[in-house]
């Protein structure tokens, strides 16, 4: 049976369940996915401020071929773009600016700093969004950014933040899309702290006075991400969850859950729902935590299914901008970033598949044996018959077909490096 036929069996037996599959792609192709900078080369970046990668942040590995100049990791991406269906998004940090060789320090950074990105965007077809970078710096060298005790460091930093928020709204006025600017400060303590409400008490005034000028949010929304701990700063963060989420409700900016970054027994498919209701939008940073925010590359796991399930439950997908965070240097960096976004995008599509409101009405009437069976014969429907039709209407790679490429990428190109 080729791909239409199993595709148009697998149409019948959905549509027994009143889902309609040709509607349930037309969905999934509204969805673009915001494809992380910082895999392709361990979030080395292209800057040289005379830091290595702190933060609390590890790439481990050596696998071979890590993209080494702007080229090169825009080279990479437009090969893995070649092979994930659909119209996605890349997701740039600040140290990813193009300087020309000259040295660019992140308080004075600007938009023109990323005109030869917004060029490339343009010219692939994608929107971009954007991270100010407080990390792997001298002056975030002692652990601390805009919850500094020195005034002039937090200063610098507040710089940083206002000269991101820029860049972000020229991204969103030139490529038409509005850009997620996103802020993570690892700002903490490694052994307990003295006190814990000063230095929030000083990160809430930093991202007030960063946000103090008004942007039209069809260019650029702003958005706080938490931390439970990092790597040298396990016994206190600043901007935990419980802070960041009464920031966003407080300012009404966005809110952004990153599923690596809370205890081992939280998982960010339960926060959705609560978030939607009083932040004005969400963005999503989904990794695979191992035991804890290890970053590894996403999997068609559990907690992933459950995150599309609730965001198309949720019925708020425009107030939702996806995006994967992770950095896995072990494997091929290239296939990384495929199997990730193709994941992301399966769990989405399963999610549309399913017949929500049969589902619903059997749980308002009680009968949770109805929801339960359904839910669990869900499982074995023919989704991925759907999943294959798409790839080949999007003129990709079916199945593991894509791998082959990435196979011959690697030792034409990757090997050379």
């Amino acid at each position: 049976m080729n791909i239409t036929s199993r595709y148009q069996a697998a149409r019948e037996v959905y549509a027994a369940l009143g889902v309609n599959t040709d509607e349930a792609l037309k969905k999934l192709d509204r969805i673009s996915i915001s494809i992380q900078c910082w895999q392709g080369d361990d979030v080395g970046g292209f800057e040289s401020v005379g830091a290595a990668l702190t933060g609390g942040i590890q790439a481990p590995g050596n696998y071979p071929g890590m993209a080494r100049t702007i080229d090169e990791l825009r080279a990479d991406a437009e090969k893995a773009i070649s092979l994930i269906p659909g119209r996605h998004r890349f997701n740039l940090h600040a140290s990813y600016l193009d300087s020309a060789g000259k040295k660019v320090d992140r308080d004075t950074v600007e938009p023109k700093h990323f005109q030869s990105w917004i060029d490339w965007a343009k010219q692939v077809g994608m929107g971009l969004d954007f991270n100010p970078t407080y990390f792997s710096h001298p002056k975030a060298a002692d652990g601390f950014t805009l919850a500094h005790a020195d005034k002039s460091i937090r200063d610098f930093w507040i710089r940083h933040g206002i000269q991101s928020r820029k860049i972000g709204a020229e991204i969103g006025r030139q490529l038409g899309s509005t850009c997620a600017t996103n802020f993570w400060m690892p700002d903490g303590f490694k052994d307990i702290p003295a006190d814990r409400l000063a230095p929030r008490e000083r990160m809430a005034d930093s991202l007030d006075q960063i946000f103090a000028t008004k942007i039209d949010p069809k260019l650029n929304v702003d958005s706080v991400e938490a931390k439970l701990f990092g790597i040298g700063l396990e016994s206190y963060t600043v901007g935990s969850h419980e802070f960041y989420m009464g920031y966003a409700v407080s300012r009404q900016t966005h809110l952004t859950l990153d599923s690596g970054h809370f205890h081992p027994t939280e998982v960010i498919s339960d926060k959705i729902s609560s978030v939607l209701m009083f932040c004005p939008g969400l963005v999503l940073h989904v990794s695979r935590p191992v035991r804890w925010d290890s970053d590894h590359v996403v999997l068609l796991d559990d907690e992933l299914q459950a995150i599309g399930r609730e965001l198309v439950r949720s019925g708020k997908l425009d107030k939702v901008h996806i995006g994967l965070d992770y950095f896995d240097a072990s494997i091929n960096r290239v296939a990384a970033w495929v199997v990730g976004t193709r994941n992301i995008l399966k769990s989405l599509l399963v999610a549309f598949l399913e017949p929500s409101a049969t589902l619903r009405k059997a749980e308002l009437e009680g009968d949770y044996t109805v929801r339960m069976v359904l839910s669990e014969e869900l499982k074995s429907l023919p989704w991925s018959a759907v999943w294959d039709y798409w790839c080949e209407t999007k003129c990709v790679p079916v199945g593991p077909a894509w791998l082959d490429e990435v196979k011959a990428y690697e030792k034409t190109v990757l090997s050379k490096r």
